[in-house]
């Protein structure tokens, strides 16, 4: 198997727990009735996430958590020793987890290679998330790809299990080049169906929770991924849990069913062939500074 090494491997326990998710997760039984849905969340300031966890308990749903360390309204950090807890009980339930950049790094332009250093890609990024937060930096690929791996890192640090080889950039922002450095060191890039994104980061004085329910309700189509956040700051009238239970139930009511992206058509070969290796230690953070 293909493999993201960034040191000694100590994984192997985590490795076979990763691969027992697709199973422990399969809320779809395979054949042609079969209309898969795949729910996703991104972290943000956690308030709402115990209660966005009783709904996928209540509901037997199973999802993909895409993790950055972002600030919170308590604790410290969305990665952090307060909410590791409720990681590894995630974990336990079945969920998948996946890196979305440990500082949150938004992906700003492609940047030319300096006069007498060509090859490596280099980009410019803003974290909006930990000591680099709000700073525009200017990363090699090897740097970003520390991002990615050092989320992956707290991540099997939190839940026990090896993360999927798979990231979302915040924003969902990228380029062809960005995509192809994060799949040299063994990720591939998840975004979200037109359908699947379920506005929950929109303002809610104009984009209410009910019309975001019967939105989703009407566009979303079998293989859909779907994403929403564990907490928006914007957003006045919070989007979980008071739509997540109605789409829930609304979605299996017309005949769908959930499954993580260790599931997806798109993305299981690649789960399959790469898996992440960790160190066992936290990766340096040197790569990521300016």
């Amino acid at each position: 198997m293909a493999g993201l090494t960034l040191g000694r491997c100590a994984c192997a326990a985590l490795l076979l727990a990763g691969a027992s998710v697709a199973g422990a997760s399969a809320g779809c039984v395979s054949g042609s009735a079969a209309k898969p849905l795949y729910l996703t969340f991104d972290t943000g300031h956690m308030e709402v996430a115990p209660l966005v966890a009783e709904v996928l308990q209540r509901q037997a749903v199973r999802v993909t958590f895409f993790a950055a360390h972002e600030r919170t309204r308590s604790g410290d950090g969305s990665l952090g020793q307060a909410w590791a807890p409720w990681w590894r009980a995630r974990a336990a339930e079945g969920h998948a987890f996946a890196s979305h950049s440990y500082h949150h790094s938004y992906w700003l332009a492609d940047l030319p290679a300096p006069a007498g250093e060509p090859g490596e890609a280099r980009f410019a990024v803003r974290p909006s998330a930990g000591e680099l937060q709000g700073r525009k930096l200017e990363w090699r690929a090897a740097q970003y790809c520390e991002d990615l791996n050092r989320a992956s890192w707290r991540l099997a640090a939190v839940t026990g299990q090896a993360p999927l080889p798979l990231f979302r950039a915040p924003g969902g922002k990228t380029s062809p080049r960005l995509l192809a450095a994060a799949r040299s060191c063994g990720y591939a890039h998840v975004g979200w169906s037109p359908a699947g994104f379920l506005g929950d980061e929109l303002p809610s004085d104009s984009f209410s929770n009910q019309a975001l329910l019967q939105k989703a309700l009407r566009d979303v189509r079998s293989g859909d991924i779907l994403m929403a956040h564990l907490g928006i700051w914007s957003r006045q009238d919070p989007w979980a849990p008071a739509v997540l239970e109605p789409l829930i139930v609304g979605l299996k009511a017309r005949g769908f069913c959930f499954a993580t992206l260790a599931e997806h058509p798109l993305y299981q070969r690649w789960v399959q062939s790469h898996a992440v290796a960790l160190p066992e230690s936290q990766p340096a953070a040197s790569g990521v500074k300016p």
